[in-house]
């Protein structure tokens, strides 16, 4: 059992993004690895345990990233922060557990074609709730080790990115029964030959639109653990104007966009360097958006205020008159869940607790509508989608990927990012501090990419669209047939291995 774990584990540590050896095929050894130990356990004890463990391991080779952030600039130390990936995939890990424990019991009612599609579609839930349940970690999107090969998460843009997961562990758990069931074979050789077949048609024949809609991305590249130094304020706002002035002199962009808390201090204030960002506007005649932190008195006798991870949009006026609040918070990184409980504070460097934004429209900029996901919201789908239906004919990210150091995790981030752009169809803009900053056409592929770790600018023409894909048309519809199909399936397993004397340990 345990060379399945392993098996398991390499799968993901490979063909997940990663700085050393990415080989996104290899990811399909992370589901046949499960679904093998759930064959292969003599019960189902002992399947969720070595589903859990596999998980585990695969996870924490996913996560190890947060030990920077919680001991680097969360200043905490080091016997609690190596702890925080290895218990965040411990509690991960029990999805696949679960995963392994399913499998175990459905191969002892049903085999071959049956036994594979089971697997898809329990899959696909499993990632659904692994996005939604505890405030949602869909970290680990099966689909999205494909995004470095756009032809093969086409099929994105119909059952979304939890969807086509469940199609690649339906696949997975074929080629593990291929050898002994042909029905298993016929639906590893299909399924293989249609996400090819319609990637590439999707890919060569998709139209991405007039490119008429000029956009300069600018990457600070600020040192994250000195930005919040009130010294090194102005210089922050130096570097960003140096970068955009030079940048619109040559492109002259329709909009200039910043990353997430590129400027380290209240915008909303009539501060000198609000009124430096103002005067950069006006000089250029260009529109800026740029994330800064913001705040809302609620009582002004007592000074009590909320606080919000804001995105700005200010016109080439320097009016600030739209804005875009982040509605998906990090726990433990922009709110304390469970405060009165745990010893520390929380590990983004400014004062208080963050509040999530409500209801937030696109940003609206000469006929185009600017759909905002701040950092890792684009690892959500549900906000892709609400931006779209509410006019969005573009996606924008900014993000603040400093946190995570040389690791993994920026490569991955922007692999779950360019699914957004798969499943809705629209460009995608994406601005970091430290990288990877990217343009992302409406089918995955990396029209311009920068560097990491390089103050740069991006600049490239991209196009607003306005038709949907089919997966935001049957969005609701599509979470709603796989769950009903799960629940169904296992339903039926459970009720006919209790009719036969207790199966199911």
């Amino acid at each position: 059992m345990y060379q399945l774990v392993l098996i398991a584990t390499l799968g993901a540590w490979i063909g997940f993004a990663n700085p050393l050896f990415h080989f996104p095929l290899a990811v399909l050894a992370f589901p046949l690895g499960l679904a093998w130990i759930g064959l292969r356990a003599v019960s189902g004890g002992k399947a969720l345990r070595f589903g859990w463990l596999a998980g585990t391991l695969a996870a924490t080779g996913c996560f190890y990233w947060m030990v920077i952030p919680v001991q680097i600039y969360g200043g905490l130390p080091w016997f609690i922060a190596l702890p925080c990936p290895v218990l965040l995939a411990a509690f991960i890990g029990l999805y696949f557990g679960l995963f392994a424990y399913g499998m175990h019991h459905a191969a002892k009612r049903i085999d071959g074609l049956p036994l594979c599609l089971l697997a898809g579609f329990a899959w696909a839930s499993m990632e659904t709730l692994m996005g939604t349940l505890f405030s949602g970690f869909p970290w680990m999107n099966l689909s999205s080790a494909f995004a470095a090969w756009p032809f093969a998460v086409q099929g994105a843009s119909v059952a979304g990115a939890f969807g086509l997961s469940g199609v690649f562990a339906a696949l997975a758990v074929a080629v593990l029964l291929c050898s002994t069931y042909r029905s298993a074979l016929f639906l590893a050789v299909g399924l293989g030959a249609l996400i090819v077949g319609f990637g590439f048609y999707r890919v060569s024949s998709f139209d991405v639109g007039k490119l008429d809609y000029m956009v300069t991305l600018v990457q600070g590249n600020v040192d994250q653990g000195l930005k919040w130094d009130p010294a090194y304020q102005a210089g922050t706002i130096r570097k960003y104007a140096k970068l955009t002035d030079a940048a619109v002199a040559v492109n002259h962009p329709k909009v200039v966009v910043w990353p997430e808390t590129a400027m380290p201090f209240y915008l909303q204030d009539p501060t000198p360097y609000r009124k430096a960002l103002e005067a950069l506007a006006r000089e250029t005649g260009t529109p800026i958006i740029t994330g800064s932190p913001a705040y809302h008195v609620t009582d002004m006798k007592t000074r009590a205020y909320d606080l919000y991870n804001r995105a700005w949009l200010m016109d080439s006026m320097g009016l600030t008159t739209q804005y875009y609040d982040k509605e998906h918070l990090v726990p433990f990184g922009e709110y304390m869940p469970f405060a009165e409980w745990v010893p520390f504070k929380q590990l983004v460097q400014a004062a208080g607790n963050f509040k999530p934004g409500v209801d937030n429209r696109p940003l609206k900029l000469n006929g185009v509508a600017l759909g905002m996901l701040i950092c890792y919201e684009a690892i959500f789908p549900d906000l892709a989608q609400q931006q779209v239906e509410r006019g969005a004919n573009v996606l924008v990210n900014i993000s603040n990927d400093a946190w995570f150091g040389n690791t993994s995790a920026p490569g991955q981030h922007l692999d779950l990012a360019t699914m957004r752009a798969v499943e809705q169809g629209r460009w995608l803009v994406r601005c970091t501090n430290t990288g990877i900053s990217a343009f992302i056409d409406p089918v995955g592929r990396e029209a311009t990419i920068g560097n990491q770790f390089r103050a740069e600018t991006l600049s490239m023409k991209i196009a607003a669209l306005e038709a949907n894909t089919v997966y935001h048309r049957i969005h609701g519809w599509l979470r709603a047939f796989i769950y009903v199909m799960t629940a169904a399936a296992f339903g039926f397993i459970a009720l006919a291995a209790r009719r036969n004397k207790g199966i199911i340990e």
